[in-house]
């Protein structure tokens, strides 16, 4: 049995920011190793942007930066509900952020590919 709160668009908004920011803190770390090789072995930084250049490492990324937009723009929807007057508008402010999100992400799965 589903609650009723858990089937409006918000509570959607709400669980898909924080599933990203937990995909994002997941990543950091993956991210601060491969940071790594530039200082420590060149080398293996060379073989891994040479990895990077896969197509399907591409669409990744697509989603990592998709994560990272869904994240920032739900959390300004998430400042703004809480320091501006609350309005019936939330479930389009939450769809703009989504649709804000995925535009950035697409943006640059086209300049990347």
């Amino acid at each position: 049995m589903i609650r009723p709160h858990r089937s409006h668009p918000l509570w959607i908004a709400y669980l898909l920011h924080r599933l990203s920011g937990l995909g994002l803190a997941l990543f950091l770390p993956v991210h601060f190793y491969v940071l790594a090789f530039a200082l420590n072995q060149p080398e293996r930084l060379d073989a891994f942007l040479r990895f990077a250049d896969d197509p399907l490492v591409k669409v990744a990324e697509f989603g990592l930066v998709f994560l990272l937009a869904v994240h920032v723009f739900g959390g300004l929807r998430l400042l703004a509900l809480e320091f501006l007057p609350w309005s019936p508008r939330q479930k389009t402010m939450a769809a703009s952020a989504v649709a804000a999100a995925f535009l950035v992400a697409g943006t640059f799965f086209l300049q990347a590919v």
